[in-house]
């Protein structure tokens, strides 16, 4: 059927802005459905295991599509300072244009099933183990201390993540700046120190 990869995908991007938005406790497959205009027995034709299916499978998608973009916006500018602090700024801008609704892809979910879904827990625990490999990748190309630049890809993945829940609970940008200067600061000393 020439519609089914479209529709497929319809429904995962449409699961993946509703998890992002309100947790996966608080998505129903019929606001899945209806977000993706598709129609409700396409859920269980393209994800036979229903509600957790999808969300595996939207977590295994959108995480490494995060980190791409995340990688390729710390790329687009030369010096790692001015990067990480570029890169928390359009963080904070995107979270306020989208009326703290959508913030990180993975974290939401693996807040609400850490003790409660396995399935789950171990999709997003590995995306965050790509995304630190990912920022380790990053950060050593610039620190020549390799266990250095795995501290720095955790403390950014940290300090973004916490970021969110303040920004998102104060409705205020500014958490995301702080945590951005705070960011480039500990860019900027583990610079000085490989220099």
């Amino acid at each position: 059927m020439a519609g089914q990869p479209d529709t497929r995908n319809r429904i995962r991007e449409a699961a993946g802005t509703l998890f992002r938005r309100n947790g996966y406790p608080g998505t129903g497959l019929k606001a899945i459905a209806a977000a993706s205009e598709a129609p409700f027995g396409s859920i269980y034709h393209f994800f036979p295991g229903g509600k957790e299916q999808l969300a595996e499978e939207t977590i295994r998608t959108s995480g490494p599509e995060y980190m791409r973009m995340v990688l390729a916006l710390l790329d687009s500018v030369d010096d790692p300072v001015e990067a990480v602090g570029n890169a928390f700024e359009v963080a904070a801008a995107n979270l306020a244009a989208t009326d703290y609704a959508d913030a990180c892809p993975i974290a939401t979910i693996a807040l609400e099933v850490a003790s409660t879904n396995e399935v789950l827990r171990v999709a997003t625990a590995e995306v965050f183990d790509e995304w630190i490999a990912g920022g380790t990748e990053w950060f050593a190309r610039r620190v020549p201390d390799r266990a250095r630049a795995r501290t720095l890809a955790y403390s950014m993945i940290m300090i973004l993540e916490g970021a969110f829940v303040l920004a998102r609970a104060a409705r205020d940008p500014e958490p995301v700046h702080e945590a951005g200067r705070s960011m480039a600061e500990l860019t900027r000393a583990a610079l000085n120190r490989a220099g």
